[in-house]
């Protein structure tokens, strides 16, 4: 009897519980195939309306505090956020227009220098093959194997790109409906769940879904901050070389920056391939630019943004995003931290109401 009472053995014995689970879970995935399916398709609708709702929140709070009803706080948002879009696409729309265009006519040239340059690396690769070790050569040998699956891709494109205007059409349906509704009813959400408990473990459950809220809504406004300063230096950085295409490489990096540590290095890879089509002393400027936005991320803007809100070293964030790119692709890689510290606070006040039991019944005995 006393061997149960032990941490270890109940530990072991919760993982082995949990390995059952999901082997038998995954043995029946039949049966919730149609589920997984209506998850798959609300999911991204439902996480870019959360970020939505995050972002404005802090304005309903702000605007209800000033006696606006909830209808006319929520429209207030929509149309504010609309005339936002506005005059965004207003103000930055042409230059947008100019280099897509430039883009699209020196795509034949760009597709051309990138052609010539894999022909030369290729042809040195072939005079060179006997001077490489085995494991290289193993290497060339794949990739070159590879090549055929890639043209067997590309053929798929067209189908690839009807099906992805379908999604973005069902994208800008669903993703208001989320967003306004969060925006009406995110007071219920919270209450809809302890209510069916009561006394100390209603307010644990209380408890928790708070905390679990204060991460999420940390999370995404500090990176959202992160990523805007972050794509807006390098911008400035950016014009002051003269390096072209620099905003739509911008944009792209305000996405990319939103994955942490990872996500500024991704940025980093299509300014590199302009810099070296451009002219290639410009990849000295552009690592220098992307080295200084780096540095004043990681020393000013993240430790004044984020704080230690989320409290999780470094290296666990890298490992994490590693992980989840390998299991769930690009979607599991932007929400792998969050879900960590989701999973994380639940698991820290499931300790912590264990810890608080194990104290009451010791000092009852």
């Amino acid at each position: 009897m006393k061997v149960t009472r032990k941490v270890w053995f109940q530990v072991g014995v919760g993982i082995l519980l949990t390995l059952l689970i999901i082997k038998y879970f995954i043995e029946i995935h039949w049966i919730f195939s149609p589920l997984v399916i209506i998850l798959k398709a609300i999911f991204i609708p439902l996480l870019l309306g959360g970020v939505f709702y995050y972002v404005t929140e802090p304005i309903q709070r702000f605007l209800e505090k000033r006696k606006f009803p909830r209808w006319a706080s929520i429209l207030t948002i929509v149309f504010g956020l609309i005339g936002i879009a506005g005059v965004f696409g207003w103000i930055i729309g042409n230059p947008i227009a100019e280099q897509v265009n430039k883009l699209v006519k020196n795509a034949p040239m760009i597709s051309s220098s990138i052609s010539t340059s894999i022909q030369q690396l290729t042809d040195y690769v072939l005079l060179n093959k006997d001077n490489f070790p085995q494991q290289v050569n193993d290497v060339i040998e794949k990739m070159a194997n590879s090549v055929q699956d890639v043209a067997m891709v590309a053929s798929k494109g067209f189908i690839s790109f009807l099906q992805s205007i379908v999604s973005v059409s069902l994208l800008a349906v669903l993703i208001p409906f989320f967003f306004i509704f969060m925006l009406k009813d995110h007071e219920k959400f919270a209450p809809s769940i302890y209510k069916y408990f009561s006394g100390e473990r209603q307010q644990w459950v209380k408890k928790t879904l708070s905390e679990i809220d204060d991460v999420l809504r940390s999370y995404i406004q500090g990176q959202l901050q992160i990523s805007f300063l972050l794509a807006l230096i390098m911008y400035v950085g950016y014009l002051i070389i003269g390096l072209e295409y620099s905003l739509l490489l911008v944009i792209f990096a305000f996405f990319m920056n939103m994955i942490p540590f990872i996500g500024p290095w991704i940025a980093f890879t299509p300014a590199l391939i302009v810099a070296v089509i451009q002219d290639p002393i410009l990849v000295v400027w552009v690592s220098v630019v992307t080295l200084v936005a780096q540095q004043i991320d990681s020393n000013f803007i993240t430790p004044n943004v984020m704080g230690k809100s989320l409290d999780i070293h470094p290296l666990t964030v890298i490992t994490i995003i590693l992980a989840a790119g390998n299991i769930a692709g690009f979607i599991g890689i932007i929400i792998a931290v969050p879900f960590y510290a989701v999973l994380k606070v639940i698991v820290s006040n499931i300790y912590d109401q264990r810890n608080a039991i194990k104290k009451k019944a010791t000092k009852s005995v």
